[in-house]
């Protein structure tokens, strides 16, 4: 009997995205393809922006956090 199960790779990708007033949000990307892409990321942070989801501000950095 084997008790160790192999991890299921992870369905969303968690990105940190830094204001210039120092805030901080944080941004799910549930497509991992789009994640690999820092520019398609951009676009969606812009995106959750003007429906609300984002604060709105000027942001100065996205980074992926896992």
């Amino acid at each position: 009997m084997n008790t160790f199960r192999r991890a299921n790779p992870a369905k969303s990708v968690m990105f940190v995205v830094d204001y210039d007033d120092a805030r901080r949000a944080y941004l799910w990307v549930d497509n991992p393809a789009k994640a690999t892409d820092p520019r398609s990321v951009g676009m969606i942070a812009r995106a959750q922006q003007e429906q609300g989801t984002l604060p709105g501000g000027s942001i100065t950095s996205i980074r992926r956090v896992r």
